[in-house]
């Protein structure tokens, strides 16, 4: 190994790190210092083609600490990834492809946003589920079509966060032998030295959870590659402890925790320059023959993937290469959709178990699990089998890192993962819902037991905030729907989008309704259900509400109130229609009641009045419960009458 060559390696990105963050006036040099000679060898591993970063069979690359983009952009752009300088040096600024934490769809290169520390740990757990369900879906014991591995690069902080503790339990479990993680210990937190906080055996915790834990001076490249060697060979995932000094090169500020968030400062990057010979005088500076070998990796890349792809056409692989192309290409025509008679009582969460059996049976990519719920949520896939030979994925009682890992599967390319729990729950999964949503991530929340529906579990266990929450997440679409046909109507929508989203269903029974719109549809988000000549209201409502508002919309007629009725099964996709369109569902010159079992606040963007929750639920029957919160047809009645005079 030529160390000489890895150092000056190192070197470059230490200084294309600190002249970024300098330019900048903004950004965390610490961490793109301390791991540059890990990032160095890692890059001699990696099998990756930097002219194309959507390579299926590529290695996966997770910075969970994202707060290292120093480290990540300057390694993209000597890789040969399509960021040339003009970006690194635009660094976190308005428009660039360099913000201050990498995010998904928008660099080259960025195979996740990570977003909160310990979500890339989960993430990179996620790819390495995925890779095993691809593996088994397309490989055979001749043709083994994918066999990458998983890197992530991850910090003090990432361990402390529970999400970590979570995801690499469900790792040691599943023995996820193609996931290395390399944990910088560089025992450095913002407010100083981890032991204000933290005396945790990082590698007893690692081994009781299953994983192979290696230990090297993160400096010392040739251990560092020993490593490497040791666990990419091992039959379990393997943690590599890579102690390292923070800002290393930095010289007085090396392993001071100031050097975590704040630029270095000119003088004292020019110094630094001095003493490994780099001309102080410029930044931005790449020795040409570093650039040379960094830039290896475009020719190694685009062999390995001529390679893959030749072995594709060959006999032993022709039959997984068409199993490849069915889970890339889904057929959501092949799917034989659930029916249900009009006027039968199903529950909106037993519906749904039934449409998951049908998207999963032909639908290759779809699969997923529950928290440990899945008997209540009903999203067990019969006769499917478990992960990683079968599609039910066991999460247990981990909501966090189970919605973190599910991005990354739907991060990885043909997949479409669901992840289930109890609709309060969502609480647990939030960071990870909103990294979802930023990225665009066609991963589908299945949340059950949506409002004081729950019944006798009472108000800790009754979502009332919760629709309110996600309807104000920007690019999240949340479906409650009304019965077992609307959520079938949800479904059609939400798979065509392929877009993150949440189904929010009822634990009670819901009569399901007869097919009549007047206008619209589903799958514009809301749609009119009833219309009555001359209205001078309209009640709009979801899931388990639509019920009420039209049998209120009965018994105001008996009264001489014409009112129309609207089913809004998703807030979100509703408002995305154009004002036109709106008009015609809510009609403008009537007065609007919105009906929900919910908080209910967004609803004043169309209503004049919401009957919604003014404060938590309470322990009880379903039926006493809707009741004494008033979603009934005698309050609603009451309510439109005050509001017509």
């Amino acid at each position: 190994m030529d160390t000489k060559m890895m150092k000056k390696m190192a070197d470059t990105i230490r200084f294309l790190a600190a002249d970024m963050i300098q330019k900048a006036n903004s950004g965390h040099p610490g961490a793109p210092l301390g791991l540059a000679d890990i990032a160095v060898v890692l890059g001699e591993h990696l099998v990756h083609n930097p002219k194309n970063p959507k390579w299926l069979n590529r290695d996966r690359l997770v910075f969970s600490g994202g707060h290292a983009t120093g480290l990540i952009y300057s390694l993209l752009h000597l890789w040969g990834y399509d960021l040339p300088m003009e970006e690194l040096e635009k660094f976190r600024q308005l428009g660039s492809k360099t913000p201050g934490h990498p995010e998904y769809g928008h660099t080259p290169g960025i195979e996740i946003t990570t977003g909160p520390l310990g979500q890339g740990v989960a993430n990179a757990v996620g790819f390495a589920v995925a890779a095993k369900y691809t593996a088994n879906l397309v490989n055979s014991e001749t043709a083994k079509i994918i066999d990458h591995k998983v890197y992530c690069l991850c910090g003090d902080g990432d361990l402390m966060e529970g999400i970590s503790y979570e995801a690499c339990a469900l790792a040691g479990k599943l023995n996820l032998d193609n996931l290395i993680m390399i944990y910088d210990s560089n025992r450095i937190t913002i407010e100083g030295d981890t032991s204000l906080a933290w005396d945790e055996a990082v590698k007893l915790r690692f081994e009781a959870q299953g994983w192979r834990v290696l230990e090297v001076d993160g400096h010392d490249y040739e251990r560092i590659d020993e490593a490497l060697r040791l666990a990419k060979a091992s039959d379990r995932p393997t943690l590599i402890v890579a102690h390292t000094i923070i800002a290393k090169g930095a010289l007085e500020m090396a392993g001071d925790h100031n050097s975590h968030g704040a630029p270095l400062g000119e003088d004292l990057i020019r110094r630094a320059k001095e003493v490994v010979g780099f001309p102080p005088e410029k930044t931005f500076y790449i020795p040409d023959d570093v650039l040379a070998r960094f830039r290896c990796a475009v020719e190694r890349g685009e062999l390995a993937e001529k390679q893959w792809r030749h072995l594709l056409k060959q006999t032993p692989y022709i039959e997984q290469n068409e199993a490849l192309k069915r889970l890339e290409h889904p057929d959501f025509d092949a799917i034989e959709w659930p029916e249900f008679e009009e006027g039968s009582e199903v529950a909106t969460r037993d519906s749904n178990g039934k449409i998951l059996n049908a998207i999963a049976k032909a639908i290759p990519g779809f699969f997923g699990g529950s928290a440990d719920l899945a008997p209540s949520n009903k999203t067990e896939l019969k006769g499917m089998g478990d992960f990683p030979l079968g599609k039910n994925m066991h999460y247990g009682i981990r909501e966090h890192a189970m919605a973190a890992i599910s991005n990354a599967i739907a991060a990885y390319g043909p997949l479409l993962p669901f992840s289930a729990t109890f609709f309060v729950f969502s609480d647990y999964m939030k960071p990870a819902v909103r990294i979802a949503a930023l990225s665009g991530l066609p991963h589908f929340f299945v949340w059950t037991h949506d409002s004081i529906g729950v019944g006798e579990d009472g108000p800790t266990h009754q979502p009332i905030e919760h629709l309110s929450q996600f309807r104000a997440l920007p690019g999240f679409y949340t479906f409650r729907p009304a019965d077992a046909s609307e959520n079938v109507a949800c479904w059609k929508v939400a798979l065509q989008m392929r877009k993150p989203a949440g189904f929010v269903l009822s634990r009670q029974k819901l009569k399901t309704l007869k097919r009549e719109i007047a206008y619209g549809g589903p799958e514009k988000g809301g749609y009119l259900v009833k219309r009555r000549d001359n209205a001078t209201v309209t009640l709009v409502a979801s899931g388990s509400e639509v019920m009420l508002a039209l049998q209120s919309g009965c018994h105001l007629e008996n009264e001489g109130i014409m009112a129309n009725v609207v089913s809004v099964p998703c807030f979100e996709l509703f408002c995305e229609q154009d004002s036109a369109y709106i008009d015609a569902v809510i009609d403008p010159k009537t007065k609007v009641l919105a009906i929900e079992a919910a908080r209910g606040l967004e609803w004043y963007r169309f209503a004049d009045e919401v009957l919604g929750m003014e404060s938590f639920g309470a322990s009880g029957k379903a039926g006493d419960l809707f009741e004494h919160f008033g979603f009934t047809i005698p309050n609603v009645v009451a309510r439109v009458k005050a509001m017509v005079g």
